[in-house]
């Protein structure tokens, strides 16, 4: 059996098994643009709604995180209720967007998120909730 996966050079993956369209390099381009925003890189406010949205802080990245969550939160219930599910596509693409300046903002990047992701597969999620409530008391000193 071969692998339908690997990594290239600037560690996005290349997925053989879905040529056809979006994937987790979506995401790391996305991510690779939002960098390019960032005050530190010369990103122009006046020029770019990332590079406004970082240039005002933390606040205003997590506000905006948390306000595309919460309508991420109303457009599954309005699915659930006989809803167009393109909304809640179209709400979860702007939480996932708005989670990546989050996570350039805190000098993070996605692939840090896929390999805690990763880490997870074929964990059950009772065991890694244990996990972590063991790791926080230590962390604590509990």
């Amino acid at each position: 059996m071969t692998q339908s996966k690997s990594v290239n050079a600037d560690n996005t993956v290349n997925d053989k098994s879905n040529p056809q369209g979006p994937d987790l390099n979506t995401l790391v381009r996305l991510a690779g643009m939002i960098q390019t925003r960032l005050p530190s890189n010369g990103g122009d406010p006046e020029a770019s709604y990332v590079a406004r949205l970082l240039s005002k802080g933390a606040d205003s990245v997590l506000k905006k995180v948390g306000e595309e969550a919460t309508e991420v939160v109303m457009a599954a219930k309005d699915l659930s209720h006989g809803g167009d599910s393109q909304a809640l596509i179209n709400e979860m693409a702007d939480l996932w967007f708005h989670c990546l300046i989050a996570l350039a903002h805190y000098d993070l990047t996605p692939q840090q998120v896929f390999a805690e992701l990763e880490r997870r597969v074929g964990m059950s999620g009772l065991e890694e909730k244990a996990l972590r409530k063991v790791r926080d008391r230590e962390q604590n000193g509990d």
